[in-house]
C-alpha cells in the first residue's frame, strides 16, 4: 500500500529553501530575527551568542574546538542549520579552512534585542476605543470553532454547512490542495489519503501544514512569500486576546488577516469607528511551535481492552474523525461511545491510514486519567490493529506479462537470463518453459526475443 508523507519538512525548511534575496530581507524585520533564533538548535543558538558581538569571521575549527567529542554530530547539525538560513556565510581562507561570518542584518537585530529587550509590534487598542474586548476563554471557544469549522469542511461537507462559516471558497481550494480529490463536477470531493493522515495530526502539525500551502500558493495570489512569512511570525509576537487597530497594517496585510480570521488565528471586531484585529493563542503560538510541534494537549479517548473505545467531548469534529478508524455507535451530549473492529480498521487502511498513525493518535489523544498509564492504550489492542494491517500486506499486486510456448529451451533459458539481468525477473516455470516479468520490462523481454527469432 502506497503512504502519503503529508508533512515532508518543518517550517524553519521552507524558511532556509528561500532564495538569498528574500532571506536577507526578511532579517531587517527585527520579529523574523527573534523568532529564527527561538527555532534554532540550542547549540546554533549557543554560537549565535558567541558570535553576537565579533565582526571578524571566525574559523570552523575555533567553533569545534568547544565541543565534546560526542558532541561532533551536533556540532554540524547546528553549522548546516545556520549556513542553511543565512545566519552564517561560509568561506574559505587563505589556508583552505573554513571560516564563518554572521549575517550583518541578522547580527544588529539581535544585538538591539539583546541589549534593548523587545518590544510589541504595534500599540494595542487605548480603553476609549469604545467596545468590550472578549475574554480568554471566548477568545478560545472562537478559534477552536473556526479551525473545527475548517476542518469539518474536508471531513463532510454536510458537517460543516450545520456551523457557522465564512471561508470562503477560493481560500478552501488552497487548503485543500493535496487533501481533497474530485474526479468530476457531479462528485463530491473526497479526501486523499494525504487528507486522511492530516485529520490525525495534533493541531499545531495540521496549522503549520496549512500555512506552509498558504504561503506556497502567496505568488498565484500576487503576494511577496517573504513578506507573508514576516508578518506571519510578526503576528506571533503580539499580546493574546489584546486589540490591535487594522489601520495600522498595510493593504497585502490586511487582506491576510482576513484569511487568518476564518481559520480563528485572529478575530475581527468593528469599534464605532474603526476595525480591530484581536490575535488568538493559534496565532501567538506560532513562532513557540517553530521546531516543536508536539505539545501536549488534553486528551478526551479512552480504549478499553475489549475494544470498546470511549471518548469524553461534545466535539462534531471529534466524532468524525474517529469514524475514520473506529464504528461510533451513539453520541450523548459529552460522550461517543464505539468500538474498534476489524471492518473499521480495514475502511481505514484502504484510505491511506496506518496502523502506527491511529496508535499515536490514540495515545496523543488520551483522556488524562489513562494517559499516565503504562501503556496508555492497552497492548492487545495495538497488537491486533497492527496484525489487521499486516493482513492487507500480506500478498502484493505487481503488474506483470507472462510468456509461454518458447521455439526452444535454449531461447527459454536465453529469456529467463536476460528478465534477471534486466531487473524483471518474477516467476518461471521450467518444466512447462513459462515465464512471468514485470510490466515495466515488457517491452526490454519483447525486443530480445524478436532478435532471438532473427
Amino acid at each position: 500500500m502506497p503512504q502519503v508523507k503529508i508533512v515532508a519538512k518543518n517550517f524553519m525548511d521552507m524558511v532556509a529553501s528561500l532564495p538569498a534575496m528574500k532571506l536577507d530581507k526578511l532579517y531587517q524585520n527585527a520579529f523574523i530575527c527573534q523568532a529564527i533564533l527561538r527555532s534554532m538548535p540550542p547549540l546554533a543558538k549557543r554560537y549565535v551568542l558567541q558570535l553576537l558581538f565579533i565582526d571578524a569571521p571566525v574559523t570552523g575549527k575555533m567553533l569545534e574546538e568547544s565541543v565534546l567529542a560526542d558532541g561532533l554530530s551536533k556540532h554540524k547539525v547546528a553549522i548546516d542549520r545556520l549556513v542553511q538560513l543565512r545566519v552564517l556565510t561560509e568561506a574559505l581562507d587563505r589556508k583552505k579552512e573554513a571560516t564563518y561570518r554572521m549575517n550583518p542584518t541578522f547580527q544588529i537585530n539581535v544585538q538591539k534585542l539583546i541589549v534593548h529587550g523587545g518590544v510589541l509590534p504595534r500599540e494595542p487598542m487605548p480603553s476609549t476605543a469604545g467596545f468590550r474586548l472578549p475574554s480568554l476563554e471566548e477568545l478560545d471557544a472562537y478559534a477552536v470553532q473556526q479551525w473545527e469549522c475548517f476542518l469539518l469542511h474536508l471531513i463532510s461537507s454536510s458537517e460543516a454547512e450545520k456551523a457557522t462559516t465564512n471561508i470562503s471558497s477560493s481560500m478552501m481550494k488552497v487548503f485543500q490542495r493535496g487533501l481533497l480529490s474530485q474526479k468530476d463536477d457531479k462528485e463530491p470531493p473526497r479526501l486523499t489519503e494525504g487528507g486522511f493522515q492530516f485529520l490525525l495530526m495534533d493541531t499545531n502539525a495540521q496549522l503549520w501544514y496549512i500555512i506552509r500551502e498558504y504561503i506556497g500558493n502567496s505568488e498565484e495570489r500576487g503576494l511577496d512569500s517573504a513578506d507573508l512569512v514576516s508578518f506571519l511570525l510578526e503576528l506571533s509576537f503580539h499580546a493574546t486576546g489584546e486589540a490591535y487597530n487594522i489601520n495600522t497594517l498595510s493593504d497585502i496585510q490586511r487582506a491576510i488577516i482576513r484569511d487568518l480570521a476564518d481559520l480563528g488565528l485572529v478575530r475581527l471586531q468593528q469599534g464605532r469607528k474603526e476595525s480591530w484585529f484581536i490575535p488568538t493563542k493559534l496565532a501567538t503560538n506560532l513562532s513557540i511551535s517553530l521546531s516543536d510541534t508536539s505539545s501536549r494537549k488534553q486528551g478526551y479517548v479512552v480504549v478499553e481492552t475489549n475494544f470498546r473505545m470511549y471518548a469524553y467531548s461534545s466535539s462534531k469534529l471529534h466524532c468524525e474523525i474517529l469514524r475514520l478508524f473506529a464504528r461510533v455507535e451513539y453520541q450523548l451530549p459529552n460522550l461517543i461511545v464505539g468500538a474498534i473492529t476489524k471492518e473499521s480498521l480495514y475502511k481505514a487502511f484502504q484510505n491511506g491510514i496506518t496502523a502506527e498513525q491511529i496508535i499515536s493518535f490514540l495515545q496523543q489523544n488520551a483522556h488524562p486519567r489513562v494517559a499516565e498509564r503504562i501503556p496508555t492504550v492497552p497492548e492487545n489492542v495495538t497488537d491486533q490493529i497492527r496484525l489487521w494491517e499486516s493482513d492487507l500486506n500480506r500478498v502484493e499486486c505487481i503488474p506483470a506479462h507472462f510468456f509461454e510456448e518458447f521455439p526452444s529451451r535454449e531461447v527459454f533459458e536465453a529469456a529467463c537470463d536476460h528478465a534477471r539481468e534486466c531487473g524483471g525477473f518474477l516467476w518461471e516455470n521450467s518444466k512447462k518453459m513459462w515465464l512471468v516479468v514485470k510490466a515495466e520490462s515488457f517491452a526490454y523481454m519483447k525486443e530480445f526475443l524478436r532478435g532471438k527469432k532473427q
